[in-house]
């Protein structure tokens, strides 16, 4: 992944340096900006060292056709399993919002998408100065994901491409992953409990014959899979679909594609912007 040459250790934040704290241009602005938030201290001020960057993808229309490639399969994956649609529609939904975004990574890591990304220009403070009071009653700009969050998705990338996992261990991961009786409010949990040991149960059976001097990839396998639940889906939606789905709720449209309530179609991946 690229981020235009950044260095990506950020020892300490070098934003509030002594250097910026004395520029005229820079004090005057900062005190407007200080004011028009209510007072908040310069140390809650914007932080522009190179972890809290903000970053968009640097080929949009590539990278967000093939995450909605890999969105198709994964709601297909859903839609073909017999014991999911066994479920209560509550179960089904709960699952699905939960488990939309790991389920998600691991179709990006089985088809091998990678991506690169570049940083978005901060908006000056200047500009918010003369906007401040403008923008009231309008919807809030966009969020952007930052470069430390991005770096966090792949290295967890990475690390299951390290795995090479076979298509079989994918399958049988996948439905581990989906039916998680720890979801709150399940009606059914005891049944996707033991939906889950099944599928971990085949999963450790394909394992035996594929890697039988690893005796710990099993464990290593539902390790790592459990770090794919710690990327927030708000950073998935922004990075990969928001450029495409604008402000729509990438739930609802799962739902839809799962349901094919309204055809089940992300829109075309026509015009993309960071």
């Amino acid at each position: 992944m690229s981020t235009s040459g950044t260095d990506v250790d950020c020892e300490r934040c070098q934003c509030h340096s002594e250097a910026k704290r004395t520029a005229i241009l820079y004090t005057l602005l900062s005190q407007n900006l200080t004011h028009s938030r209510g007072g908040r201290s310069p140390g809650h001020q914007r932080c522009l060292c190179h972890q809290r960057r903000t970053v968009c993808l640097r080929t949009p229309h590539v990278t967000c056709q093939a995450a909605s490639n890999v969105l198709v399969k994964t709601i297909s994956f859903m839609k073909n399993l017999p014991s999911f649609h066994l479920l209560p529609r509550e179960d089904q939904l709960l699952l699905l919002d939960s488990c939309w975004v790991p389920l998600f990574l691991l179709g990006l890591v089985q088809e091998m998408v990678t991506f690169e990304v570049m940083e978005t220009p901060a908006p000056s403070m200047l500009k918010k100065i003369l906007l401040d009071g403008q923008s009231k009653g309008q919807e809030p700009e966009r969020t952007q994901p930052t470069l430390a969050a991005v770096q966090r998705l792949q290295c967890c990338l990475n690390t299951f491409w390290s795995l090479d996992l076979s298509p079989k261990e994918y399958a049988y991961l996948k439905g581990a992953i989906l039916f998680n009786p720890d979801v709150p409010g399940l009606r059914a949990s005891l049944y996707i409990e033991s939906l889950q040991r099944e599928a971990q149960r085949a999963l450790q059976e394909v394992l035996q014959p594929l890697h039988p001097e690893d005796q710990g990839r099993f464990a290593r396998i539902l390790l790592i899979a459990s770090t794919l639940k710690s990327i927030p889906p708000a950073l998935i939606t922004d990075l990969f679909f928001r450029p495409v789905i604008g402000n729509a709720d990438i739930v609802e449209l799962i739902v839809e594609m799962l349901y094919e309530i309204t055809g089940g179609q992300l829109a075309p991946v026509a015009h993309v912007a960071c």
